[in-house]
């Protein structure tokens, strides 16, 4: 389990974080919301050692990582899919996808890919593409297969559905469902805050760097403020009294 507790970050004088805490159990996903400057991006940077700390703690599996430089958190099994997708455009997907394996073991390289290609198989097809010819979803899968060759027990996810089609944004959650069902840990900020409830277990909440709410994605459903902060008053008209 990935446990946060009190985490405060800041850059120079703006506290972007302030004691957040949230946890993130195998098999399951986290969903956290907010808005713009909540601080949501900046906690995944925290965890994934991209940005210090100033107190509080990140444990997994009850080790500390607070702190850890992000190579080393990838060995801990923690992986981080930046917004973005950031895949290395000139370089082919089968090259990627072997960036993505630096932290693993060698040994289990050819069992992770074949697993990887059977979760995404337009990743096989495409092997020998440059990256940057593919489009949106298709380079958010590879994001996902990339982070998928350090043999991760938790996925960091920053807005997986950001930039694409409608169309795909379905598709793309439903790989995040999967990925869950086989045993990872999950924790995505997603600014589709209903595409997102649609695949979550958990819904953290976050405010002006503060956790605002926390409970399950179904009850999540049914409170009135985060509804209306979230999904906008319309939501509240399709919600029972």
């Amino acid at each position: 389990m990935l446990e946060i507790r009190d985490l405060h970050v800041s850059y120079g004088n703006v506290q972007a974080v302030r004691g957040v805490g949230m946890s993130v159990t195998p098999g399951k996903v986290t969903l956290v919301l907010g808005a713009n400057g909540a601080g949501k991006t900046t906690t995944l940077k925290a965890i994934a050692g991209l940005a210090a700390s100033v107190s509080g703690s990140v444990t997994l599996d009850g080790e500390d990582i607070t702190g850890l430089a992000p190579h080393k958190v990838v060995r801990r099994g923690i992986s981080l899919v930046p917004e973005g997708r950031r895949v290395f455009g000139p370089l082919t997907v089968a090259e990627n996808l072997r960036m993505g394996a630096y932290a693993a073991q060698k040994s289990t390289f050819a069992q992770t890919l074949q697993r990887v290609h059977e979760m995404f198989p337009i990743l096989s097809e495409r092997g020998g593409s440059a990256a940057g010819l593919l489009s949106g979803g298709e380079q958010q899968m590879l994001a996902f297969g990339r982070a998928l060759m350090s043999q991760p027990r938790v996925m960091l996810l920053d807005e997986p559905s950001m930039g694409l089609a409608p169309t795909v944004v379905d598709s793309i959650l439903a790989k995040v469902r999967e990925m869950a069902d086989s045993g990872i840990g999950i924790l995505m900020v997603e600014q589709n805050a209903e595409a997102g409830l649609d695949v979550a277990d958990e819904v953290v909440a976050v405010a002006r760097g503060e956790v605002v709410y926390e409970g399950p994605a179904t009850e999540a459903r049914n409170n009135a403020s985060v509804l209306r902060a979230f999904l906008g008053e319309a939501a509240l008209a399709a919600t029972p009294e």
